[in-house]
């Protein structure tokens, strides 16, 4: 998760508008504004187990309506590991794209995967490269009230002439909680998405969450989001001048014997430069398995419509499983 243009790709489409900004908007905002939503949450390590290294793997599957395949299938090594927020390791990385139903292209990567804590901030990242250039993602953020969460990721584009002539992005942004009491919460994320060639596109994202059921650990959220390219339709990704899109989402996070189970839909309105507004729609459910455990398991299925041109509608979807093995 996460484009006036030639032709669009399902990756392309999440990483710029969806994925770029994943981990400090669609899950770190709405994690936080729910810590009182929380029904059942247990000390998540095991008796006795005290984990000293863990192998993993995992895959990310991907497929949308112009026929864009993308398979991402990583194998993790950690000779420190004491839990998903505290370990150190590589990660193996086979990434396969096939844009618009062509021949696919295969990329090797290899990365160094590190996660830990000082005093009140932590942080988590992996750094590698697929031989051409720096990738990866790395992002850092406290536990304060007024949450703070600071990102960047580089990554290439997944459409025909990202991939064929190395056209990467790197987006640097931050992310804020601004509570108002235990129910209601206010998240912005500011960013900037750096393109090869001249674009440089402003993104800025403001959500409002209610907490409507703490027992149940339901919410309601306004998310809306807008960006501004500075060089509309440079190369074959999405870039309108502005963009535009506000939805209403109802979530449901609740945990049972440790196991974290979300579940997230949205309903709303879309618009770019030189459109009309029409439907904007997302859907979300997630399993994790308590996190620090002989096993773990995580699993994830995503849906959601952005624009590929004037007019017309995109459907994405995403499925990502992944186990731990820690010793």
């Amino acid at each position: 998760m996460g484009h006036q243009m030639n032709a669009l790709t399902g990756g392309a489409v999440l990483a710029l508008v969806l994925a770029a900004a994943v981990s400090a908007q669609a899950q770190s905002a709405p994690e936080t504004a729910q810590q009182t939503a929380r029904v059942e949450h247990p000390d998540s390590v095991s008796a006795g187990f005290l984990p000293s290294y863990a192998v993993g793997a995992d895959l990310f599957a991907s497929t949308d309506a112009d026929d864009t395949d993308v398979i991402k299938a990583g194998l993790n090594l950690d000779w420190r590991y004491k839990g998903p927020d505290d370990y150190l390791g590589l990660r193996i990385e086979t990434a396969s794209f096939k844009p618009l139903g062509r021949k696919s292209t295969e990329d090797q990567r290899f990365y160094l995967r590190f996660a830990d804590r000082t005093g009140d901030w932590s942080w988590k990242g992996q750094v590698g490269t697929d031989g051409d250039t720096v990738l990866g993602a790395v992002s850092v953020h406290n536990e304060a009230r007024f949450r703070q969460e600071y990102f960047i990721e580089r990554e290439i584009l997944e459409t025909p002439r990202g991939l064929d002539e190395g056209i990467y992005y790197t987006f640097v942004g931050g992310a804020f909680d601004l509570p108002i009491n235990d129910r209601n919460n206010f998240t912005v994320v500011a960013g900037i998405q750096d393109f090869t060639g001249d674009n440089v596109r402003t993104h800025l994202r403001l959500n409002y969450i209610h907490v409507l059921k703490p027992e149940w650990g339901l919410s309601a959220q306004l998310r809306t989001r807008y960006f501004h390219s500075s060089d509309p339709g440079e190369y074959d990704y999405f870039s309108p001048e502005n963009y535009m899109e506000v939805m209403p989402v109802l979530q449901v996070r609740r945990y049972y014997g440790g196991w974290r189970y979300v579940i997230a839909g949205g309903l709303g309105g879309q618009k770019e430069t030189g459109s009309d507004w029409r439907s904007a729609r997302y859907f979300n459910a997630q399993v994790t398995s308590p996190p620090v455990r002989e096993w773990a398991f995580t699993a994830g299925l995503t849906y959601s419509n952005t624009p590929v041109a004037s007019g017309y509608t995109y459907d994405y979807t995403q499925v990502n499983f992944g186990v731990t093995r820690a010793f």
